[in-house]
């Protein structure tokens, strides 16, 4: 991808900015071939000027306020940061909390050797109150481990197993109770089932055999008071508890095929970049064979990934279970669980073979024009062989990129972590004052209590409804949105400096004598010295906006639940509008900061002028650079093919030679989706 996109911008000079084409290129004396020279709507085009060698020189300093603005603002998010990380407590996030807001398995603590979350009644996580404020009305306690058995606490109260059952009871229970003002009390659970931990919560151990439903080895559970349900109620409660905690879960299991796999993982990357390279250098000398191999080799890598989903579609009939719907299966951690259903195979197949023929399709109908883009191609390709170290400059952008996520990352989970504990009322529906705040320590005797006596105060969440939260939550949107500035204008430098470079290599008449000896290193310094308050501004712009579709989406998500159709009617088209406005945004700040690397004119003037030459030549830059960008696709395309289907047949175990040398994984697409995406 970094290697195309520097492909991409010498292929962009030659197709977008027409306007700057010398004579002896275009055959005329004044201005491109099919360019009139009226003034209309979009402007003038500029004429030829024979003296100009391509990015000037001598150029003045441009939005000098953005620029300010900038590093004011980045002096505040430091500000930011160190708040953060001074109130800030990640223990919040590493640990589960229990009903008294008391971590699990923190050392140092009571419960340092109970580092497991139990809950007495799982079944009462599939109340809303989990999706909003992601909290189960129900008792939790910490536990030394999960239990493994059936147990009620009718049964267990007078068997030898109440030694047992009491280490699931609350801290310092004594049996001094009748049963029913110990269940009311929530001093104990109804009910143990089999649990397995997850994300170091207990959830029940549900499996399915044979297609049924199961925990342990029973179809029904006992709810601890004499009857029996089925399984599915206790599936829906652990459902609503754990949806997060999976995807916590698969985040561990992933970062561990990464641990033990990182080495193959840079190997592969390092197969691809020599891959890349090798087809850049083919390009500078056999464009027009290469460009015409790379399509054939791509319609044959489609067509041995529809026969082997045909293979695998044909293998999987009439195994027991292929037939399950994917619907029916729902989402599943173990993606290989897919792989063992017709569906997924013809759904692939059918994916495959659509791509297929609009690939062939496109072929077809632009044949002529693939001519023209293989001489941008080519030109394209001379243009890196020239400027060789333009291939490593997306390594700079990368860490750039890396080091803000990081920023934003560590800031933002430790401004989440420095509110408040939240304590709510709990576990009587019958109650008026369920879900207003309350205070443990004063709740037993208090007012709340006599109104609801079957009502608990227990943990609820970190935050507080104090300015001092909605400062919090200021503070977080603060973050989003210097993430957002902050990583667009990284991009937005490294778009202006690979423009200045490829620029330098255009107007040179002689090649590479006209070259300045370091074109790369000349457009940075340049885009930083002169054009830092541009950046900014450009970047201001799209983050503006990337942040408010981010409200937007937080907006949507809180507003699910309402039944005002017009409400979700105009969510609908806010989205859909700032959506466009993002991708447009998007490409008027690429061409306005090629203008800004070579002409240095401010941002608003680049844009301007980006936008007129584009309208003037819009039929000519739409056909060209979506055919040369369906090409250099293709190259990708077999590129990505190849490295993909080399990491399938190696993590599989499928190369005979080396059968034993691959890692045992959770899921062996982790290493697949580094290696073709990298």
């Amino acid at each position: 991808e970094p290697l195309s996109g520097a492909l991409g911008h010498v292929g962009k000079l030659r197709r977008d900015w027409t306007d700057r084409i010398p004579a002896w290129e275009s055959g005329g004396a004044g201005r491109p071939p099919g360019e009139g020279g009226n003034k209309g709507a979009s402007g003038t085009p500029q004429k030829y000027d024979p003296t100009f060698k391509g990015p000037i020189y001598n150029r003045g300093c441009t939005d000098i306020i953005c620029c300010v603005f900038l590093l004011l603002a980045i002096v505040g998010y430091v500000a930011v940061g160190i708040i953060a990380w001074t109130h800030g407590d990640p223990r919040k996030v590493i640990y589960p909390t229990d009903s008294r807001g008391e971590f699990c398995g923190q050392k140092g603590t009571k419960n340092a050797n109970k580092p497991y979350l139990f809950y007495f009644n799982i079944v009462k996580c599939a109340s809303p109150l989990v999706l909003l404020e992601f909290q189960c009305p129900t008792p939790q306690i910490c536990v030394e481990k999960c239990p493994d058995r059936y147990l009620t606490y009718l049964n267990a109260r007078n068997s030898r197993d109440f030694e047992y059952y009491k280490q699931f009871c609350v801290p310092g229970f004594q049996n001094n109770k009748g049963v029913a003002e110990v269940l009311r009390d929530g001093d104990c659970p109804a009910v143990l089932t089999p649990s397995k931990p997850l994300a170091r919560r207990c959830f029940p151990a549900i499996h399915a055999h044979k297609g049924v439903l199961m925990v342990g080895n029973e179809t029904t559970y006992e709810d601890g008071h004499g009857s029996r349900k089925n399984i599915t109620e206790l599936v829906e409660g652990a459902k609503k508890a754990n949806g997060v905690l999976e995807a916590r879960q698969l985040a561990m299991r992933i970062f561990e095929d990464y641990t033990v796999s990182w080495y193959w993982i840079v190997i592969g990357l390092v197969i691809a970049m020599v891959m890349s390279l090798l087809f850049i250098i083919l390009l500078r000398f056999l464009a027009g064979i290469m460009v015409w191999v790379m399509i054939v080799m791509v319609i044959l890598v489609l067509g041995y990934g529809i026969f082997h989903c045909y293979m695998e579609y044909s293998r999987l009939r009439g195994e027991a279970g292929s037939d399950v719907s994917l619907v029916d299966l729902g989402f599943q951690t173990d993606f290989r669980v897919y792989l063992h259903l017709q569906q997924t195979w013809m759904a692939f197949m059918v994916i495959l073979s659509i791509l297929e023929v609009i690939i062939i399709l496109l072929l077809i109908f632009l044949r002529k024009r693939i001519l023209i883009a293989i001489a941008l191609i080519k030109e394209a390709s001379r243009a890196v062989g020239y400027v060789m170290c333009s291939m490593l400059y997306p390594l700079v952008t990368f860490f750039l990129l890396c080091l803000c996520i990081a920023y934003w990352a560590s800031t933002a989970v430790f401004l989440s972590t420095s509110n408040e504990a939240v304590y709510k009322i709990f576990d009587d529906p019958a109650c008026p004052l369920v879900g207003k705040t309350c205070n443990p320590e004063t709740f037993p005797s208090s007012n709340e209590s006599r109104l609801c006596p079957n009502a608990r105060c227990q943990f609820a969440f970190y935050g507080g409804e104090s300015g001092y939260h909605r400062a919090l939550l200021g503070l977080q949107i603060f973050n989003v949105f210097m993430f957002f500035w902050l990583a667009n204008f990284v991009l937005a430098l490294g778009q202006v400096t690979l423009a200045g470079a490829f620029a330098s290599y255009y107007w040179a008449l002689r090649k590479p004598d006209d070259l300045p000896a370091f074109p790369l290193f000349s457009a940075f310094s340049r885009a930083l010295r002169y054009h830092t308050g541009s950046l900014a501004f450009g970047a201001l712009i799209l983050a503006i906006v990337q942040t408010i579709r981010v409200m937007l989406e937080y907006l949507d998500q809180r507003l699910k639940a309402a039944e005002n159709k017009f409400a979700k009617f105009l969510m609908i088209c806010l989205k859909c509008c700032f959506w466009c406005l993002e991708k447009f945004i998007k490409f008027l700040n690429r061409n306005a900061y090629i203008m800004i690397a070579i002409y240095g004119t401010n941002f608003c003037t680049s844009a301007r002028n980006a936008f007129f030459l584009l309208m003037r030549n819009i039929i000519r830059v739409a056909v060209l650079d979506k055919v040369t960008d369906f090409l250099f696709l293709l190259g990708k395309l077999l590129i990505v093919g190849s490295v993909g289907i080399l990491a399938f047949f190696f993590f599989t175990h499928r190369i005979r030679i080396v059968q034993d040398t691959a890692p045992p994984l959770n899921y062996y697409w982790v290493p697949i989706l580094v290696w073709t995406s990298g």
